[in-house]
């Protein structure tokens, strides 16, 4: 099922027009916040290069289901 959201204030103005799939597949930098230094050290810790990676990355993933446990956002 296709999925539609409003991207505007979670990704970058160049990436907007973007599919899902598009954004998954960008450079972690695409994300809103993400400077181009903070997506190197990203690489450089994590190996993280796309936001794909990041979203499956596991310590990532790990610190998100600790934080929705708690309620807290």
């Amino acid at each position: 099922m296709p999925a539609s959201a409003d991207l505007t204030k979670l990704v970058d103005k160049a990436y907007q027009d973007k599919t899902l799939t598009e954004i998954v597949d960008a450079p972690v930098s695409a994300l809103a916040g993400v400077s181009d230094g903070d997506a190197k050290l990203l690489k450089e810790a994590f190996g993280i290069t796309t936001v794909g990676d990041l979203g499956r990355n596991p310590y990532f993933q790990t610190a998100n289901a600790l934080v929705a446990l708690t309620g807290a956002s």
